[in-house]
């Protein structure tokens, strides 16, 4: 049995190509995954916290407060409906813009 690290070049941006054509399973695995992260620096931050305007990760928890998982999925499966033309657009670029940016203004 072997293991590896994967490198950035083996893993691709998921933009809103990949997102249209992935499950349901699929993408609640992938949020799950984005909230697990940005969960896992916050709480890391807590003991060390990092400078202001430094990591995104606080600024994106607050700003996606009182997001659920479904309501995430059904947002961006609605905007990356209604931009068929912007499915190049990375998901988390999509999320930040489009939940986080707009949470901030509302959650302070």
């Amino acid at each position: 049995m072997t293991c590896g690290i994967a490198v950035a070049a083996d893993i691709p941006l998921v933009d809103g190509t990949h997102w249209v054509k992935s499950t349901e399973e699929v993408k609640k695995a992938y949020l799950v995954g984005v909230s697990n992260v940005i969960q896992l620096e916050v709480a890391y931050q807590a003991d060390n916290p990092t400078p202001e305007g430094r990591s995104l990760a606080p600024r994106a928890a607050k700003g996606m407060t009182g997001q659920t998982l479904s309501g995430v999925l059904e947002s961006l499966d609605k905007w990356y409906g209604a931009h068929p033309e912007q499915l190049q657009r990375p998901v988390l670029e999509t999320i930040w813009f489009e939940m986080v940016v707009p949470g901030l203004k509302t959650n302070k």
